[in-house]
């Protein structure tokens, strides 16, 4: 089987149901997106010092693969059976950055990222996740989109700014702190 179809050279993609969909239709764009964010965890688990997290990591870029099933198909007309994305997920996510925070500090400020490639890279991450989040809301406007899926999203962006606090902590990072000007 080749990479390549040819199907797409004018501007269009299929999605599962058989639909042909323009490249920028906003489904696209929200299981791109998803996409584009798993890429960025896979670099986020490469990084120097988020090794120990790596479970995890692989964890969620597999929950990922299964919400983009979803997005990636029609929700009409796709007759095949697509893996579920528990809503326990969410609560599993909660539960570690529970975990994670009550090592934590207290914040005081707002932080800037930086500080480790790896602290980074979990800004960037969050980053993406919610743009992901946005462009699946703009998807739910217009077509049925399940409500944990957003919701998964939302926390998913929760969960990775505060390991970029652990991450800091775990590397001796300094945080620093926003320091409004003016």
């Amino acid at each position: 089987m080749k990479v390549y179809t040819k199907t797409g050279d004018s501007g269009q993609t299929g999605i599962l149901g058989g639909t042909r969909l323009q490249k920028d239709h906003i489904r696209i764009e929200a299981y791109g997106t998803v996409d584009e964010l798993n890429a960025h965890i896979g670099l986020l688990r490469d990084s120097p010092g988020a090794t120990d997290y790596n479970d995890t990591l692989v964890m969620i870029q597999e929950d990922l693969f299964t919400l983009g099933s979803h997005l990636a198909s029609d929700p009409e007309k796709n007759k095949m059976e697509l893996p579920e994305l528990d809503e326990s997920r969410i609560t599993d996510l909660e539960k570690m950055m529970d975990e994670m925070d009550g090592l934590l500090p207290a914040m005081k400020n707002f932080v800037l990222p930086g500080g480790h490639v790896a602290v980074s890279q979990s800004h960037v991450v969050r980053c993406i996740c919610r743009r992901a989040e946005r462009a699946t809301i703009r998807l739910q406007s217009s077509s049925y989109v399940k409500g944990h899926h957003i919701k998964y999203l939302n926390r998913l962006s929760d969960f990775f700014f505060v390991l970029s606090r652990k991450l800091a902590q775990d590397l001796g990072a300094i945080e620093t702190p926003w320091k409004p000007r003016g």
